[in-house]
């Protein structure tokens, strides 16, 4: 059984043609699921905890450390208390104060054990966070994430695709790896249960460019660990098709007359398009060309992060570097992430300091991403909206309004308009029509920008979620891998 997969940035979906109908792969009640992968930690029992020759030399170590403390603080109190004695001419009066009570060995050694023991059960939920799960124990989408911010332990990855085109070191390769092999087990386990039959061969989406800084060598990267990671997944057979071709096999399925077409595909991390010969009697469509741009959905809602919520947090303070908040709004990028939560911000201007300590506690940074995103799409409908960021302060809001969606799309239109302009040169013909799919293009500005670009030509709205993937499902069904 072969199947297509549309493995995104933000969101995956899988389809297959069965007995002639295309036929989606449900992930529970829905059609795709969020890029977003939790693994729990296993919370150590404290009962395992046990004084060993080594723990015991650390409740030592404590105890001596603890001793040495309370002879410091004693002598200390001493010298004041003559001090004050010789200022007085020898009547101390109240100058002796308090005088705390020395804690015995048994309260120090009751102490050095709790602290050994703290110690060794957040060492245990850190060596577990780095242990190597199976499918089952991982949750996958909205639910991965929503375990992440109520659970507290474990570890959390969204959008590994967007992190396979940069140069990683070897045990940050290994974990993406990882991570991209489990969301696939994931989609092939569910289409399996679901077709009722192995599934076991699979055309692959992949962007025409990918998200690096390497350019092709990137890409090429990308390629390499996506095959790695389907195999280890359980897939003995793969072949890829970039996205737009699929969404052009898509689109080529619905006509009756042959026409060109030009493909626009804008996702949730690239955006891609070819132009094709679609429609009428021909077995599938025909790629005249293909053009990419590492940038989608995701940059626009970082940058709505950026221009709406971080000035609440003190972007525009001078005593905050402004790179921080850019790795906060980052939640794909699990490096930036790290470096955001590593930052002190304890000396931090007020109320600037609190919010942003706030900021860095589990979960907080991917809430604050996914009201960006739901903003992205709410200010496409109405002129503003408010946020409620209580989980960052009491009665904080976020007032929202259209010139926070016009600062958060201007870099990406920016980028967008040149593409389109590229490809009108190049192609140097009319399409007659345009088709439009991918998630981000939903936003009017984006259907105006493409419309800008190419005026008067016919624009044919598709399958916003689900067009590349219907595509990928028609390669499957006719491609012999």
């Amino acid at each position: 059984m072969q199947i297509g997969i549309d493995f995104g940035t933000s969101y995956s979906a899988a389809a297959a043609y069965v007995g002639g109908r295309l036929e989606g792969i449900r992930f529970g009640e829905q059609d795709q699921f969020r890029t977003a992968v939790f693994f729990p930690a296993a919370v150590p029992d404290p009962a395992d905890f046990y004084l060993d020759a080594e723990r015991e030399r650390e409740v030592q170590d404590y105890v001596r450390s603890a001793r040495a403390d309370q002879r410091s603080v004693s002598a200390a109190r001493q010298q004041r208390r003559d001090e004050a004695e010789g200022l007085s001419g020898g009547d101390s009066g109240d100058a002796r104060g308090y005088e705390p009570v020395a804690r015995s060995d048994a309260d120090l050694r009751a102490a050095g054990i709790r602290h050994v023991r703290r110690n060794w059960m957040e060492r245990q939920v850190r060596e577990s966070q780095g242990a190597v799960v199976r499918v089952n124990d991982a949750l996958f989408g909205d639910e991965a994430i929503d375990a992440y911010i109520n659970d507290g332990l474990g570890h959390l990855v969204e959008s590994p695709k967007s992190m396979l085109g940069y140069k990683l070191l070897p045990n940050a390769r290994r974990v993406i790896l990882h991570i991209a092999s489990h969301v696939l087990e994931h989609i092939r386990l569910s289409a399996t249960r679901q077709l009722g039959a192995p599934v076991r061969t699979a055309i692959l989406g992949r962007p025409v460019e990918f998200k690096s800084a390497m350019g092709a060598q990137g890409t090429a990267q990308a390629l390499e660990m996506l095959t790695e990671a389907a195999q280890s997944a359980g897939f003995e057979q793969i072949a890829f098709l970039d996205e737009p071709a699929a969404a052009a096999m898509h689109y080529h399925t619905q006509l009756i007359v042959p026409e060109r077409s030009l493909i626009v595909d804008v996702g949730g991390g690239t955006t891609d398009v070819a132009f094709a010969e679609v429609g009428g009697d021909a077995a599938a469509a025909r790629i005249l060309g293909s053009w990419g741009l590492p940038r989608g959905g995701t940059d626009i809602d970082i940058e709505l992060s950026l221009a709406a919520f971080m000035p609440l947090f003190g972007r525009g303070h001078h005593l905050i570097p402004v790179h921080h908040f850019r790795e906060a709004a980052s939640v794909h990028s699990p490096p930036q992430q790290k470096e955001f939560r590593g930052h002190n911000y304890r000396d931090a201007p007020q109320p600037f300091g609190a919010r942003l300590q706030a900021l860095q506690r589990t979960g907080s940074t991917s809430l604050l991403n996914r009201e960006a995103e739901r903003m992205k799409i709410a200010l496409g409908q109405m002129a503003s909206d408010r946020v409620d960021l209580d989980f960052i302060e009491d009665g904080l809001v976020a007032d929202l309004d259209l010139r926070h969606r016009d600062q958060a799309y201007t870099d990406f239109l920016d980028r967008l308009g040149a593409l389109l302009r590229r490809v009108r040169t190049d192609i140097d013909a009319v399409p007659d029509s345009i088709f439009l799919t991918g998630g981000s293009s939903r936003a009017p500005l984006i259907r105006e920008a493409v419309a800008r670009e190419f005026p008067g030509i016919r624009m044919v709205i598709g399958d916003a979620s689900l067009g590349v993937v219907s595509g990928l499902a028609v390669a499957a069904q006719q491609w012999q891998l």
